[in-house]
């Protein structure tokens, strides 16, 4: 395994980012696991909060994650995880879930404005071979797996704590 290369994580806040997000994400989702491009790009694209993992200095973008946050319900949404395939070496993606959790703690907490709700409600749809990914951070499975975009897929659930 080669040495793993410098890198940030930031919140794509640029139109240029955020197309940076989009393209790796159909580089991972379209090209490489055939998914379908009108699937890929969805109506939570433009409220999410997109993080994306570069290289530094070069800011080569490598790794996206989206969060967002469900108005109605308030749990908060994992989602589109991708890291371009020569770089999934380096664990890019466990960094990646580490940052969203952070932000939804962060929101999850200025939201709660001292109420002391305790933990909020992350939920992903996971590919079902990486549901052990998951897993490792502490999501359960919850109902049965089902079809998204044609291929199966597990809902599986967190209570992170805001302590």
């Amino acid at each position: 395994m080669s040495e793993r290369p410098a890198h940030e994580i930031v919140i794509a806040s640029t139109e240029a980012e955020i197309q940076q997000c989009y393209k790796i994400r159909i580089d991972v989702f379209t090209h490489e696991q055939g998914f379908p491009i009108e699937t890929e790009l969805d109506h939570l694209d433009p409220i999410a909060t997109h993080f994306l993992l570069r290289l530094t200095p070069s800011l080569t973008p490598v790794g996206v994650i989206r969060g967002s946050k469900s108005s109605e319900s308030g749990y908060y949404k994992l989602s589109r995880l991708a890291v371009l395939k020569d770089y999934r070496q380096f664990k890019f993606g466990r960094e990646l879930v580490e940052a969203l959790h952070k932000w939804v703690q962060a929101d999850a907490r200025e939201a709660d404005a001292g109420q002391g709700i305790g933990s909020v409600k992350v939920v992903c749809h996971s590919q079902i071979p990486v549901k052990g990914f998951y897993a490792k951070f502490g999501y359960i499975s919850e109902g049965d797996e089902f079809d998204e975009d044609g291929d199966p897929h597990q809902k599986m659930v967190l209570k992170l704590p805001l302590e």
